[in-house]
């Protein structure tokens, strides 16, 4: 967003005064989406036979995700609208109830399962499914699954109140302070007054989702405003994160890791013994499987070697032909890319670029090698004695709640973090407790200017937002 205002000057000056009257509820029809735009949403039928397709995979991904003992299916779809995005994605709300079928007794297609009649066994839920489909491969992604229980119909009650209108004075001039600050902070222009009233209402948004964060926290974290607090949730998923990650069936099969010799023990910081590079900075690339990987070799070369290097991630986002650049990809391709390869140059010899360019590998500079790959228990102390033992490990997560984070131990309630969302690949670089609170220390791809220098801190223990799901490491003999 390297963009500039061309008729008003200051741009704060022109910001406040073009936003101010749609803050304070004038009708001047800005704040009106665009329609028919292209690439914007377009609404479904309820009949269309491609929604129909993505409603039963989404279906089909909750009950598999699902730990209930009966079938759940659809009973109606509320609304629902794709948009042409690099495929298909298609936006779902529906309402899903339990039916009499039992999982143990149902294999596939599950239309012929009855609903459940009594509304305390039905359960029935509003769920929001986002489904990514790319016909052309053959593939579907679920990106997003909310789903909260339904409010009985007898205690709905339908308010429509105008967003802005319904916001005093007062609250409007610290709104715009704030995303005024935001703007110098992280160093914003826009390209024209519209661009500039559309960040300023999302940024409004993101501040509501921040507090809510925040009120139902059950750790120590603070959210708040951070350097993605102007793009939706879309944007930063589609610029930051690495929808292929939940894709399970793409994994390939790993050896499992060697067990640790010994306990865990009470905590643990690979950057206090020197195996830790700076924080580096993706950019607006989904190539945080590359920055996760690289980062687990830096760490297990100098553990062999003594010597800490800064590996290329550009190497891995020119020329793995398994993964996908920017638009994403998974660890275990990533050591087999390495592998045949023949190992990867430093960060000085082939400097990162945030974008996909002609592979310019060679094999004459190259300075750390693997000769294989191993998979981590799921088992979260397992994890925290083999990191202890051996090194950082490459891991994934569900990254929803980081759009926001600043600092703390990070410990959002499910329904933010789902653990089969997984959507960005990391480096846990160690463990341990602050104020009683457990926590792993994880090195982030965004920068030093995200969260606390770069780290984000989540809770250990429960298997927070998929943390344990997908541990792995390099081998270097």
């Amino acid at each position: 967003m390297d963009i500039k205002f061309s008729r008003c000057h200051p741009i704060t000056l022109c910001l406040i005064l073009a936003v101010v009257g749609m803050v304070l509820g004038l009708e001047d029809g800005s704040k009106q989406p665009l329609i028919g735009a292209p690439g914007a949403p377009v609404g479904l039928s309820e009949s269309d036979p491609e929604l129909l397709k993505a409603v039963k995979f989404a279906e089909q991904r909750y009950n598999t995700a699902s730990n209930g003992m009966h079938i759940r299916r659809v009973s109606k779809i509320i609304s629902a609208n794709k948009q042409l995005v690099k495929g298909v994605r298609y936006s779902i709300m529906v309402e899903i109830g339990s039916t009499q079928c039992k999982k143990s007794a149902v294999l596939g297609v599950f239309d012929d399962c009855e609903f459940f009649l009594e509304t305390n066994k039905l359960k029935t839920e509003v769920c929001l499914f986002e489904v990514w489909d790319i016909p052309w491969e053959g593939k579907s992604t679920l990106l997003k699954q909310k789903c909260q229980p339904a409010v009985p119909k007898e205690t709905k009650k339908v308010v429509s109140v105008p967003l802005y209108k319904s916001k005093p004075a007062l609250e409007s001039v610290e709104l715009l302070t704030q995303f005024k600050d935001f703007m110098v902070k992280y160093n914003r222009t826009y390209s024209s007054q519209e661009e500039a009233e559309k960040r300023l209402r999302i940024f409004q948004e993101n501040m509501k989702t921040a507090q809510t964060l925040q009120s139902l926290e059950q750790g120590s974290a603070e959210y708040g405003i951070t350097k993605f607090s102007d793009l939706t949730e879309d944007e930063f998923r589609m610029m930051y994160l690495n929808p292929l990650i939940s894709q399970w069936s793409l994994q390939k099969p790993m050896k499992p890791a060697s067990p640790s010799r010994n306990p865990a023990p009470d905590s643990w910081d690979w950057r206090e013994h020197g195996a830790v590079s700076p924080v580096k900075n993706q950019g607006m690339c989904g190539s945080c499987w590359a920055f996760s990987v690289t980062g687990n070799i830096e760490g297990q070369w100098f553990r062999k070697t003594g010597k800490l290097l800064s590996l290329s991630e550009q190497e891995l986002v020119d020329c793995d032909r398994l993964d996908q650049a920017c638009g994403g990809g998974l660890p275990s391709n990533a050591y087999e890319a390495i592998e045949n390869l023949g190992g990867l140059e430093t960060e000085t010899d082939y400097s990162y670029t945030g974008h996909k360019q002609n592979c310019d590998f060679s094999s004459g500079k190259v300075a750390a090698y693997i000769n294989s790959s191993v998979e981590l228990p799921k088992d979260e102390n397992e994890i925290a004695a083999w990191l202890a033992e051996n090194g950082p490990v490459s891991a994934a997560l569900n990254a929803f709640a980081m759009q926001f984070y600043r600092k703390g131990v990070s410990h959002p309630l499910k329904i933010f973090c789902n653990p089969w969302m997984i959507d960005h690949a990391v480096l846990l670089v160690g463990y341990g407790e602050r104020n009683g609170v457990p926590f792993w220390a994880i090195k982030n791809s965004w920068g030093e200017d995200y969260g606390e220098q770069g780290y984000y801190y989540l809770y250990r223990g429960s298997r927070l937002c998929g943390i344990n799901k997908m541990c792995s490491s390099a081998v270097v003999n």
